[in-house]
């Protein structure tokens, strides 16, 4: 399960991954997605669908360019929806240009195809089961034995068309060295488990880098040979076009896409389903809609034509080996997760802030189809809390609400209209509005003074600190606006001052009183110094005087 791997650095928590997860097998923890190989089975949605390319395939490249080196034969097993992935070169150019890569030779996996699909009208019409289901897709082989192990014993025990047709070429090329190459990331998987079989396998991708690094490109070289008709196997009803389908009382049918299949596999476990050949196809379009189709988008109509042109009306001359030959035993792959009890169910869901049914709105936001698939995810250590985005908003509605409205500086918010978006209760108190409604959409005009407003919004410049009075309010306010370039809105933060500025004027009124009485005292004060003075002049002379007198009398005396 190795095949799948993540690029920490690239994940940017967007939970894309997860919500076309059909197993939800991607847990996420400190931001980052992480793969439950255990639950996995690679059917690539998420490498598909990552906008960061945080998920890659290990590639094997150089494990193939070793087995050329390494002096056995190495054959290739090539899919047959490579026809799709590249156009107008047929099996003939595929063969010349890989040759020159170093292979010994290169056949179609249609050739396996052919002798599967033999196996599985075999035992439809000899084994008489009830319900057969084609093990082709190894996605959906994982898929059953991971998620509906009761259902094991209808999935035909038959070796898929890659491995039956390398099982072919080391049969016939006694050293040989097998490689299958195809769009699909599950057969990696394959490869490995069932060892022996195949030796490696290359994506397309794989492919063309190594071509393009060898400046090798493949020649169109179509063949048009009728004995082809297994080449119908990459697309959807593909198996069924190259079966008898003479099996009497089955129904055939052909279901792509995970969830079908699931939705299948539950009409199968009710006992709905009985007497029918079931082809499953993990992908939706079946393996011309593979996750390592090169181009990257889907082109299910110009794919399917490529596939069908290419095609012929009969099949492959090739022996038929017995069946022992190609017997494939499936066993059930044990999931290691708990089931929670409903009182730990519900604690979980009240920690995402859902303590009522109706709480619950199974938007799928986080990835989880319900809130309680959501919080079992969360039991099993699988998701967090945070993942929910009604969640996260109310709590940060709330928690801004909060700071908001209870702040004692008031706010108002206008749009690049100046119209008035939010204000808060501080700031209905500095202007006596009763109501927010009252002026929510009016243009800011209405309340303030919108010169500063224009000024910030033309000059996309902050005003802080500004002190201004509403002379309407009878208030003084410290007034900030400031401009957010991003949503486009101006912010008004007001600071009511009145009482400070009341204060400020009451002590300079205090004060400038306070100096006045200073004067008047001095003033006065001056005043009796110098009737202090004149006083004490006066009668300083008048003594003077008299002792001068005093002096000449008794001089003459």
């Amino acid at each position: 399960m190795s095949c799948l791997t993540l690029k920490k650095s690239n994940c940017k928590n967007c939970y894309k991954c997860i919500r076309h997860c059909p197993v939800k097998s991607i847990r996420f923890s400190g931001n980052q997605a992480h793969i439950v190989e255990n639950e996995c089975i690679l059917c690539g949605q998420c490498f598909v669908v990552c906008p960061q390319n945080a998920k890659q395939i290990v590639d094997d490249t150089e494990k193939v360019k070793v087995l050329i080196q390494s002096g056995d034969p190495v054959y290739v097993s090539l899919a047959p929806s490579f026809i799709a992935n590249y156009a107008g070169i047929g099996i003939n150019g595929m063969r010349e240009a890989l040759k020159k890569l170093g292979f010994a030779d290169v056949e179609e996996t249609a050739l396996g195809a052919s002798v599967v699909k033999k196996e599985y009208d075999r035992l439809l019409t000899e084994e008489n089961r009830d319900i057969v289901i084609s093990s082709c897709c190894h996605s959906i082989n994982l898929l059953i034995q991971k998620y509906f192990p009761a259902e094991l014993p209808l999935l035909a025990d038959v070796l898929s068309p890659m491995q039956a047709h390398c099982s072919s070429l080391k049969k016939r090329h006694p050293n040989a060295k097998t490689v299958f190459i195809g769009p699909c990331v599950a057969k990696k998987d394959e490869a490995e488990h069932y060892g022996g079989i195949v030796d490696a396998v290359l994506t397309y991708e794989e492919l063309t880098k190594w071509l393009e690094a060898e400046h090798i490109t493949p020649e169109p070289d179509m063949d048009d040979s009728e004995e082809s008709r297994a080449r119908f196997f990459p697309t959807t009803g593909g198996i069924l076009k190259t079966m008898l389908q003479n099996a009497p009382g089955y129904t055939y049918m052909a279901i792509d896409g995970v969830e079908n299949c699931m939705a299948a596999l539950r009409d199968i476990e009710s006992g709905k389903i009985h007497k029918c050949f079931i082809e499953m196809s993990a992908c939706i379009g079946s393996c011309v809609g593979g996750p390592v189709m090169e181009k990257y988008h889907r082109s299910p109509i110009a794919d399917y034509t490529a596939v069908a042109n290419y095609a012929g009306n009969k099949d492959f001359n090739i022996p038929q080996p017995d069946s022992e030959e190609i017997r494939k035993v499936f066993e059930p792959i044990e999931l290691r997760n708990g089931i929670p009890s409903e009182a730990e169910i519900a604690e979980i869901l009240k920690k995402m802030g859902k303590t009522r049914p109706e709480d619950e709105l199974n938007c799928g936001s986080c990835g989880y189809n319900t809130c309680r698939e959501k919080a079992i995810a969360i039991y099993h250590g699988k998701a967090e809390i945070s993942m929910c985005l009604p969640f996260l908003k109310d709590k940060a509605e709330s928690f801004s609400d909060c700071i908001v409205n209870n702040t004692p500086n008031g706010l108002i918010v206008v749009n690049d209209s100046l119209e008035v978006q939010q204000i808060n209760a501080a700031a209905r108190k500095i202007m006596n509005i009763r109501y927010a409604s009252d002026v929510l959409g009016d243009q800011i005009v209405r309340i303030l003074d919108p010169a500063p407003f224009l000024k910030v919004l033309e000059s996309k410049r902050s005003l802080r600190d500004q002190r201004v009075y509403l002379a309407e309010y009878k208030k003084y306010v410290e007034q900030t606006i400031v401009y957010d370039m991003n949503y486009h809105m101006l912010v008004c933060i007001m600071r009511d001052v009145t009482d400070e500025e009341n204060e400020r004027e009451k002590k300079e009124n205090i004060s400038r009183q306070t100096v006045e009485i200073a004067d008047k005292v001095v003033d006065k004060q001056m005043r009796i110094v110098q009737e202090i003075a004149s006083l004490l002049g006066e009668t300083a002379a008048e003594t003077k005087i008299a002792l001068t007198k005093l002096k000449e009398s008794i001089s003459n005396e």
